[in-house]
């Protein structure tokens, strides 16, 4: 079983950027889908970006370009990053890192991931 912990969130101006990281321990090449939710008060859990092991990537549509997410592999350690640019206050949120075997529906849909991170919390001030 893999356990993700995520760092990286902060308080940022509108207009600025941010990175966020997530370590996976315990990765092995079974765990096919790397992902990034954001939960913001009130609102449902939504996907923002996915890796999948074969390298594609997929966007939540509202993503529109800014956001990035990669995935370094580096002396034995797997790191799943996500990099936040033009950010805006609708950005603010949780941000959870997710990570699943398998899909049997949408890439981007949280009930397809097994095992979350604890979240840190992205704040974009007005």
């Amino acid at each position: 079983q893999v356990q993700l912990l995520e760092t990286g969130g902060a308080s940022v101006q509108t207009g600025g950027s941010l990175k966020l990281a997530c370590v996976v321990s315990g990765y092995n090449f079974n765990w096919r889908y790397l992902a990034w939710f954001r939960q913001a008060p009130g609102k449902e859990r939504e996907g923002v970006a996915v890796i999948w092991n074969s390298g594609s990537k997929t966007y939540g549509n509202f993503v529109n370009g800014r956001f990035i997410i990669s995935q370094d592999n580096t002396d034995g350690k797997v790191t799943v990053n996500l990099v936040m640019n033009r950010l805006t206050p609708e950005d603010t949120g949780v941000y959870f890192c997710a990570a699943t075997q398998r899909l049997s529906g949408w890439v981007l849909d949280q009930r397809q991931y097994t095992t979350w991170g604890q979240g840190t919390q992205v704040t974009v001030d007005s």
